[in-house]
């Protein structure tokens, strides 16, 4: 079996798991290097502390997932068979009984929950999310090498809208000259929608791009990420269009500087909790302590959104591999709205900055 696979198996048997059944896409992807979005239809990997495991998957997709390298049995189906009963073949053939039962409880919906029941009404279903968490945690080489291409990427996007801004563009005619220039590299997923947002807009930390034209003195927020081969990155910059205002180039210094000295804090054995009381810090001690609204950053890879959470109540101590964004931010309405977002890698010395485009204020003329 594989390492991953292996390491799940090892602390099922610690933890008396007779069965794992994870249908996320995301951990389906990392145990069996296949990605798939089966949309409605039923995706997931059956594990097992001696038994081969077995990967269900709609049967259109079977040969993609053997191209992916899953080396064991698949089970494929069509849109008449019953996914639940192949499934259940397919456990009996390698469990007696099943008893205690790893599921993903976040992902899991009550129908497939229920389904399970009946197939299995005497189990005990348990949460599998904290040790997957702990798997995906730190990056191998090269999980980190497809992040730092799509970094690359990242970097090249936010060029091609700094390029673009004009006085009288809309936001979506920069987004979609970010994405054109993206599908023509072979671009084919974002990370998540890409944030185009300009002037008041921009002080709606998750604002929607829309028909808003760039005037003079706006500040523009780009936020984008890229899919490299099933892993993300996740970029902020906010650049000016013609000259701002001094309360502007104030709060925009105040994000940068608080940027800057959180991803030195950085090392590992620190805190999560000491990285984003760094950034939270500064910015109150500037003044813009209540328009900091969010969390410093977040766990980066298959998703956007990982394990850890950079917040100032977390404990958890950095270790080397880790993958995560910082991004603080001042979002203050009828004046401006700034973030400045990178991905940090964490080495065994120190760090590794993966997103490269510059951070010092940018006045587009």
């Amino acid at each position: 079996m594989n390492n991953r696979i292996n390491a799940l198996t090892e602390w099922m048997k610690d933890q008396g798991i007779g069965m794992a059944f994870l249908t996320s896409p995301e951990n389906v992807f990392y145990l069996s290097g296949f990605l798939s979005d089966p949309h409605e239809r039923l995706l997931g990997i059956a594990v097992f502390q001696e038994a081969e495991p077995f990967l269900i998957c709609p049967g259109m997709e079977k040969n993609e997932a053997r191209k992916a390298g899953w080396e064991y049995e698949i089970i494929g189906y069509s849109d008449t068979d019953s996914p639940w009963e192949l499934v259940s073949r397919a456990i009996s053939s390698r469990a007696e009984a099943v008893h205690k039962t790893a599921i993903e409880k976040e992902h899991m919906n009550v129908e497939r929950y229920e389904e399970m029941k009946k197939l299995f009404p005497a189990a005990e279903f348990v949460p599998a999310e904290d040790k997957l968490r702990q798997l995906r945690l730190k990056k191998d080489k090269s999980e980190l090498e497809k992040i730092r291409q799509a970094c690359e990427l990242a970097d090249f996007a936010i060029q091609t809208g700094v390029e673009e801004i004009k006085e009288g563009k809309t936001e979506m005619e920069i987004l979609a000259a970010i994405e054109y220039a993206l599908k023509k590299k072979g671009v084919r997923e974002m990370s998540f929608s890409t944030m185009v947002l300009t002037g008041q807009n921009a002080a709606s930390p998750h604002g929607t791009p829309g028909e808003t034209k760039i005037k003079k003195g706006d500040l523009v927020l780009f936020d984008l990420g890229v899919v490299v081969d099933g892993y993300c990155s996740d970029i902020t910059r906010t650049v000016a269009c013609h000259d701002i205002g001094t309360e502007q180039e104030k709060v925009y210094q105040a994000v940068l500087d608080a940027q800057l000295k959180a991803i030195e804090a950085i090392r590992p054995g620190t805190p999560c909790s000491k990285i984003d009381q760094t950034a939270r810090s500064l910015i109150a001690k500037a003044g813009y302590g209540e328009y900091f609204p969010h969390r410093l950053g977040h766990g980066l890879g298959i998703s956007v959104h990982e394990f850890p959470s950079i917040t100032e109540t977390n404990p958890l101590l950095i270790e080397e591999g880790m993958v995560f964004t910082v991004e603080p931010g001042i979002y203050i309405p009828g004046l401006a709205g700034v973030r400045i977002e990178d991905d940090i890698a964490v080495t065994r010395t120190g760090i590794e900055v993966l997103t490269k485009f510059p951070k010092e204020l940018q006045i587009i003329k």
